[in-house]
């Protein structure tokens, strides 16, 4: 029985032997040298090791570096007061970090990268939580001299290797898939404010676009100012927090849509956030019976097509004048019904909206397919995390 646990759930063929448990002070040797020569390297929580200038934050570190810590290719270094929360990785530079850091070098048949990856599993953090030291959280530290006697579990070096490669590749799939996931978001962007800014036109179009109210164009309706009381079963309840979804585990009285919604969706209609996020939109695909929140406005198109409106609130211009409507509103920031009808929406001919909108809404699920592959790829790393190790 005492083996079965020291074997993993998931493994790669051709391994079979319970791991062993070792003493990280077995495992690792602390690096002592130091040096002000060298360039300064950070460690984060979500990104490990990397280089400071490649951070948005002000330089504080103290103009004497002659305390401060090597850190050699291959290193692992830690936050020694944030150990608890992850703050650790493994160093890809050779350079210096603040004497607030721990830094270990593997010993043999030990592979750095495979104990990055154990120090960043929940249980072991837990573990760096229980052995830091200190009254509160404030002043929690764990140094080398605690952190050497931690006991954990750990395979031959030929598997560590393999784990670490697995997880190499892993890691680069995420890291690109959230470079390409940027760029998809930043284009997005920039194709919204050239189409709607009408410096970019489908060919063929040229007649200068119109310019109505939102309430010529549409009706508005307005959400209750009231909290609702949450039922078992009832109408579903539409909130900021499930807009984009319209999927929802909370539910108000039938009695309570009657009194205070009155409104039924219908297909083709739009939700809009009018607290916060003013003017990110989400348009009901299918019929049916939802109520929605105080902080949230429907807007049914009637002269306009649902897409391209649903766009054009959305866009900067769109959002520039939400905003400009609620200056002079206490924090937080909201808008009613009334000031929503006002907004000037300009718009084209019913051809161009249909190429407009189609165009913006291929750009949103290609950004989704790619937020579900990256989300995919995310939790296949976390269920490796919790299965391929001891």
């Amino acid at each position: 029985m005492k083996n079965e646990n020291l074997v993993p759930k998931v493994r790669f063929k051709g391994f079979s032997d319970p791991w062993e448990q070792r003493k990280l002070g077995e495992l690792f040797n602390e690096r002592k040298e130091k040096s002000s020569q060298g360039e300064l390297l950070s460690v984060t929580i979500n990104s490990g090791i990397v280089k400071f200038d490649t951070l948005d934050r002000k330089n504080n570190s103290s103009a004497d570096k002659s305390n401060y810590r090597v850190v050699r290719y291959g290193d692992i270094a830690y936050n020694s007061m944030r150990m608890w929360q992850g703050a650790s990785g493994l160093s890809m530079y050779n350079g210096i970090v603040s004497p607030a850091y721990t830094v270990i070098t593997p010993r043999t048949n030990t592979d750095a990268g495979f104990m990055a990856v154990n120090f960043k599993r929940k249980s072991m953090i837990q573990v760096f939580q229980r052995n830091s030291q200190g009254l509160t959280s404030d002043t929690w530290n764990l140094k080398f001299p605690v952190l050497k006697n931690i006991r954990i579990s750990i395979p031959k070096i030929t598997e560590q290797q393999i784990i670490t490669e697995l997880f190499t590749v892993i890691n680069n799939l995420i890291a690109a898939n959230e470079d390409k996931l940027e760029q998809l978001k930043t284009l997005k962007k920039l194709m919204m404010q050239k189409i709607f800014s009408q410096e970019w036109r489908f060919k063929g179009f040229t007649d200068p676009w119109e310019q109505r109210k939102l309430q010529q164009i549409a009706k508005v309706f307005d959400g209750t100012h009231q909290t609702p009381e949450y039922v078992s079963n009832g109408v579903p309840f539409v909130s900021v927090e499930n807009i984009k979804t319209l999927k929802t585990n909370k539910y108000i009285s039938n009695n309570a849509f009657q009194n205070n919604f009155k409104i039924f969706p219908q297909k083709g209609d739009i939700f809009m956030t009018r607290i916060g996020n003013i003017g990110s939109v989400n348009i009901v695909e299918n019929n049916k019976d939802l109520a929605y929140y105080v902080s949230l406005a429907l807007i049914r198109p009637e002269h306009i097509r649902t897409q391209y409106l649903a766009q054009y609130i959305s866009s900067q211009n769109g959002q520039r004048q939400l905003w400009r409507r609620t200056l002079h509103v206490a924090f937080p920031k909201k808008i009613n019904k009334n000031e929503i009808s006002k907004i000037n929406i300009f718009y084209p001919d019913n051809v161009e909206q249909e190429k407009i909108g189609s165009l913006i809404i291929k750009s949103d699920h290609l950004i989704a397919a790619n937020e579900d592959k990256l989300n995919q790829l995310k939790k296949l790393k976390k269920y490796l995390m919790q299965n391929m190790f001891v």
